[in-house]
């Protein structure tokens, strides 16, 4: 089969790149554009390991193909940083040690980045909504519910 060349925007920055028919837009990601931060932890879309936003929805990017990035806009966890200062989600994540092994962090701070865009002050109940698609054995969901809820707070300026 015939590899397919897609143009898109990932951060902010308009990429190329070429991928097989059949590949997930994480191996694209992985792969070919060299952004590590999504993980494959399931390959079904249980997991949310592999969660990046595409359009402005949050998607689980083992289950997209590469090609249809094709003129997406795609967020992924390294987007958002500006230069050396982290996000509040990503400084409280640390601070707060709502993390410890990584492997489904990035996921879960690309959905709570996406939900604190939408809705800045969400209560704990729609934090554990959005964030119901992303799985960890390692921590309990309360540290990474009250790091989203301090981090609402310190965006909101409160």
């Amino acid at each position: 089969m015939k590899n397919i060349h897609v143009s898109t925007t990932v951060n902010g920055d308009e990429l190329e790149f070429v991928c097989a028919p059949g590949e997930t837009l994480l191996d694209s990601l992985r792969d070919r554009l060299g952004l590590k931060g999504a993980k494959e932890g399931c390959g079904t879309g249980d997991c949310g390991a592999c969660t990046v936003e595409m359009n402005g929805e949050i998607v689980c990017s083992c289950l997209v193909l590469g090609a249809e990035a094709e003129g997406a806009d795609l967020r992924t966890v390294e987007g958002m940083a500006t230069g050396d200062k982290l996000h509040a989600l990503q400084r409280i994540f640390i601070d707060e040690a709502a993390l410890q092994c990584g492997i489904c962090t990035p996921g879960i701070l690309v959905a709570a980045q996406t939900l604190l865009e939408r809705n800045p002050d969400p209560s704990e109940s729609e934090i554990r909504y959005w964030l119901a698609g992303n799985l960890c054995r390692c921590t309990g969901y309360d540290k990474i519910v009250r790091a989203v809820q301090s981090a609402a707070a310190e965006m909101r300026g409160a």
